[in-house]
């Protein structure tokens, strides 16, 4: 059964494509996120609530009601069958926007304050003070992320057309049948 499954289709090359996905999408997810959480936790700006709480409404929109007007930007941009399309369209989400943000509240906003007097730049603020104190919330965070990403199906199935870009989601689904193919 293993030989067969590994001459049928590139059951290898799926799995490589799964785990570049996955892991592009979980960093980026871990970057974008953490920045827009410093935004709204330590910085003062007009609208923060309203902005979050509009960040947040997006948790209640399902994917699938999201999907065509995705694959219409996706297309229109070109770059349909390519590891871009698999993951620009997931470099962020509302929950791990949510997840730092209340991380980042049970720091005490003194710990900001004492680091802008002493000149630390916002950056340099989140690199060497922020995300070494947040290990654990990355970590949970990487976790979740990585199996969503490794575990899609749907977005893949629809924007890749050739072995070359499929996922090891859809590879496995191909092995169903020699006519599901």
């Amino acid at each position: 059964n293993f030989k067969e499954a590994f001459t049928t289709v590139p059951l290898l090359r799926f799995i490589l494509n799964s785990f570049i996905m996955a892991g592009c999408i979980t960093i980026g997810q871990i970057i974008s996120c953490s920045l827009a959480a410093f935004a709204f936790s330590f910085l003062e700006f007009k609208g923060k609530g309203i902005l979050f709480a509009i960040v947040m409404a997006t948790m209640m929109v399902p994917g699938e009601a999201t999907i065509i007007s995705n694959y219409l930007t996706v297309g229109s941009w070109g770059i349909l069958d390519t590891y871009a399309v698999l993951i620009i369209p997931y470099l962020t989400s509302a929950m791990g926007i949510f997840l730092f943000r209340q991380f980042y509240l049970t720091f005490p906003k003194s710990l900001y304050e004492a680091a802008k007097i002493d000149g630390c730049p916002n950056l340099v603020f989140i690199v060497r003070i922020l995300i070494p104190l947040t290990k654990s919330a990355i970590g949970a965070m990487a976790v979740y992320t990585f199996i969503n990403a490794y575990n899609m199906y749907m977005w893949p199935l629809l924007v890749t057309g050739t072995e070359e870009m499929r996922t090891v989601q859809i590879g496995i689904s191909m092995l169903n049948s020699v006519d599901s193919q």
